[in-house]
């Protein structure tokens, strides 16, 4: 009985870690460390650099308006920049699932 109870103890704490792991909205928040946004000259296309932590970069960009005179500039960083998190997204997943699965 007492090797079913610790085995059934052991199961329960790798279920908890696992649950544990988790890519969060909090997490993304905290491996970026800094954002820079571009506009190109003579463009309205808006792209935004987040640096991790660990170095890495990802980009998000947005085209904007087809004419320069409807451009909303702080909308185009918006859109960039969620475009750069969602690639933050899949790295954290990536090195999430490296550390379930070495």
């Amino acid at each position: 009985m007492k090797q079913q109870t610790d085995a059934t103890s052991r199961a329960n704490t790798i279920a908890a870690e696992v649950t544990s792991l988790r890519v969060t909205p909090a997490r993304i928040d905290e491996v970026v460390v800094s954002e820079a946004y571009h506009v190109f000259d003579g463009s309205t296309v808006t792209v935004c650099l987040l640096t991790l932590r660990n170095g890495a970069k990802a980009i998000g960009h947005n085209y904007g308006a087809i004419d320069p005179t409807q451009q909303n500039w702080e909308e185009g960083k918006r859109v960039a920049r969620a475009m750069a998190v969602e690639k933050v997204w899949e790295l954290e997943g990536y090195a999430l699932r490296q550390r379930l699965n070495p």
